[in-house]
């Protein structure tokens, strides 16, 4: 449940439109709802102020399915992360409205109506978040970022296959960079792009390391370190290939006073 929501479901009890009963029975899931092999939190919202999302790896189809229909009944947006194409195209068959995108391996269960409480705004925050990759690789990431991002209502832009080894592509484009509220950059390799872009910016820069890269870049690890160790002041850094959370602190950031 929204904190809008739940003012709303008070605001009618203290005015008498709302019996107690009513109410009770539609506060009576919180905190979470005990499926037996999940246990779904229906308050996060209310605390966060962003709803749970599921990650798909490991669960069951069933399992997701489960947790979908429980989270959407309680009039929240559902957004699943990490799921192949067998479950995506599964859950577009269960929920004809879910939009899968089989790049980002992710699925969006958007509210149908603006009034429905729990839904997130179609987009809000102090401008466009800006998702910058390094490489054509690196675009699964990158799509994992946008679409969470989108999902939590934010305007997002996207600068991709604008990396240093032929930097003048960025700098073409660098007009969005600067339009941009928070920078998500994702990179693999030796990860320099978060460097780059840290010293061209104002804003909070979120840097992705990506496991894309010969043998030496460790699945990954070349890229951490190398924007661990960034001297570029303002980057931060999530952990190898998590678009989501990169998408989710940026989401934080971009909506500070808001949620």
């Amino acid at each position: 449940m929204q904190k809008k929501a739940l003012r709303a479901l008070l605001e009618e009890v203290r005015r008498g439109d709302t019996p107690v009963d009513k109410a009770l029975e539609a506060l009576r899931d919180l905190p979470f709802s005990d499926l037996g092999f999940a246990s779904v939190d229906h308050h996060r919202a209310l605390r966060t102020g962003l709803p749970e999302v599921i990650f798909g790896m490991g669960k069951t189809l069933l399992q997701i399915i489960a947790i979908v229909r429980e989270i959407s009944a309680k009039g929240h947006p559902v957004l699943v992360t990490r799921i192949g194409p067998e479950t995506g195209a599964a859950l577009v068959r269960e929920f004809p409205t879910i939009v899968h995108d089989a790049v980002a391996r992710t699925a969006v269960l958007a509210l149908e109506t603006t009034d429905t409480p729990g839904e997130l705004p179609t987009t809000r925050g102090r401008g466009p978040i800006c998702v910058v990759t390094a490489g054509t690789s690196d675009i699964p990431v990158a799509r994992e970022a946008v679409v969470t991002a989108r999902a939590f209502g934010n305007d997002v832009t996207e600068l991709f296959d604008v990396g240093v080894a032929g930097l003048h592509r960025l700098l073409a484009k660098r007009a969005v960079l600067y339009a941009a509220s928070v920078v998500i950059v994702v990179a693999g390799m030796e990860g320099a792009l978060a460097s780059v872009v840290g010293g061209l910016v104002d804003k909070p820069v979120i840097a992705v390391p990506t496991s894309i890269g010969y043998g030496a870049s460790f699945e990954g690890l070349a890229a951490l370190l190398s924007m661990l160790n960034s001297c570029a002041s303002g980057v931060t850094v999530v952990n190898i290939d998590n678009g989501f959370g990169a998408a989710y602190s940026a989401t934080l950031i971009n909506q500070a006073g808001m949620l």
